[in-house]
């Protein structure tokens, strides 16, 4: 059936409704047609054809490196990325995503460019798409132990592991992981313009998001479920309030702040200096600074110091 005898219900059926892929050849007989009904259609379709096309291309770059080793003959590639450094409570969570050569997948991003039902709905189509996956955790006596910095390394080493088979490449976000023997790149920011970091990133979240929901439940109170057990004030209240638990990471400096490690006049020091709005007002607070500063410890000195030294460079 030629394109001017479908009807205007037709047209819609098929490929406002439907699965018909819309194309330029397609969008041009519709801009010809006559009927009022089909260029209202047209100016509809023309800007989804517009945003698809958008997001072909945006894939298509974040594959650039993939398809450089997929042409050398390289067939396994391994995006690898981390997500938990900066949470408060709870693991960090590495993964390790391989996929058959040629593979796009519209929608993958950095995981934290997404909403929580998009990273959801995107792992189950990361899982079956993909020729491998592999989870690994460092857990918070690992953290506590060796900083977090090497914990979320293990973590990473402990995703590739985990893989059902050896990759030949890895795709690593920001670091470079000792000890392992297979070539690897790393990107900048990997996880924002590397499509397999980026689908690693998104496997990352979603397993360390279910595993903070099921640790709400076994330590309640926290509200783990709902900040994952990063620093919100909610969070902050909660740890002075209940104190620390078995997930905390103890480790960290700021929970040994929330626990009243340090004084009151450090605590009224450091909100003073969050409250600062200009280079005025900061040199006013360095003048009161200087003359209690013999009043602080040499650590509530240190910690001043570096906040000091970070609030210059914001204002």
């Amino acid at each position: 059936m030629k394109f001017s005898d479908l009807s205007i219900d037709e047209i819609r059926q098929q490929f406002l409704h439907g699965n018909q892929p819309i194309t330029a050849h397609f969008l041009n007989k519709l801009g010809r047609d006559p009927r009022q009904g089909v260029r209202k259609m047209h100016e509809f379709l023309k800007k989804r054809y517009e945003k698809e096309r958008a997001e072909r291309l945006r894939i298509q770059n974040m594959l650039n490196f993939e398809r450089l080793l997929w042409k050398s003959g390289i067939r396994s590639i391994a995006g690898v990325d981390e997500v938990g450094v900066g949470p408060l409570a709870g693991p960090v969570v590495a993964a390790a995503v391989v996929f058959p050569p040629g593979t796009e997948l519209a929608g993958i991003d950095d995981s934290k460019q997404l909403e929580p039902e998009q990273r959801i709905k995107l792992a189950a189509m990361i899982r079956q798409s993909a020729t491998a996956v592999g989870v690994g955790l460092a857990e918070v006596g690992e953290i506590d132990h060796l900083n977090i910095y090497h914990a979320a390394l293990l973590a990473m080493r402990r995703a590739i592991e985990a893989l059902p088979l050896r990759p030949e490449h890895l795709l690593i976000d920001a670091r470079v992981i000792p000890d392992v023997s297979i070539p690897q790149n790393s990107f900048n920011k990997g996880d924002g313009i590397n499509f397999s970091i980026a689908a690693a990133s998104i496997i990352a979240k979603t397993h360390r998001d279910k595993l903070m929901e099921e640790l709400e439940r076994e330590y309640p109170g926290y509200g783990f479920a709902q900040h994952k057990g990063y620093g919100t004030s909610e969070h902050q209240n909660a740890i002075r309030e209940l104190g620390p638990c078995p997930i905390h990471r103890l480790s960290f400096p700021f929970i040994r702040e929330l626990c009243g490690e340090f004084s009151e006049l450090f605590y009224a020091f450091k909100q003073q200096l969050q409250d600062v709005e200009s280079a005025t007002t900061l040199r006013s607070f360095e003048i009161n600074l200087k003359e209690r500063w013999a009043e602080l410890e040499d650590k509530e000195q240190r910690k001043i110091r570096l906040m000091l030294s970070r609030r210059w460079k914001t204002i």
